[in-house]
């Protein structure tokens, strides 16, 4: 793969990273206002069961001490592109600043998993209907 493509495709797994954090965090207070509007779309048991599943991915890597699949893979290819820390694309000085956050391990693992029990409460107060 040539530098150039490693470097394309490191930038779409960045907005893909960037959207899959939008879906779980902004599906959370929709799920909750939804439920108190009568949305029936909320209340979804694939949709309820995707958010579930990849919150508790999430929390389950933070215990584990391991970095999201996606980080990892984006990773790799900015390594094979040649990128080093000062040299990015304009996607990527953006939307990594949107995602990545300096902080102890233990903040990361204490939110993801705070985050992962409320998406399993939200079951509770906004049942979902298959």
């Amino acid at each position: 793969m040539n530098a150039t493509t490693a470097a394309l495709l490191a930038d779409a797994l960045l907005v893909l990273h960037v959207g899959v954090v939008l879906f779980v965090v902004g599906l959370l207070p929709l799920i909750l206002i939804g439920g108190a509007l009568g949305w029936r779309w909320v209340r979804n048991v694939r949709l309820r069961l995707t958010h579930l599943a990849l919150m508790v991915f999430i929390a389950a890597q933070a215990w584990l001490g391991q970095l999201c699949p996606l980080t990892v893979w984006e990773q790799d290819l900015r390594r094979l592109a040649g990128e080093t820390a000062y040299r990015e694309s304009f996607i990527e000085h953006w939307l990594s600043r949107l995602l990545y956050w300096e902080a102890p391990w233990w903040v990361f693992v204490a939110a993801y998993t705070g985050f992962a029990v409320l998406v399993a409460a939200a079951w509770r107060w906004v049942r979902p209907r298959p």
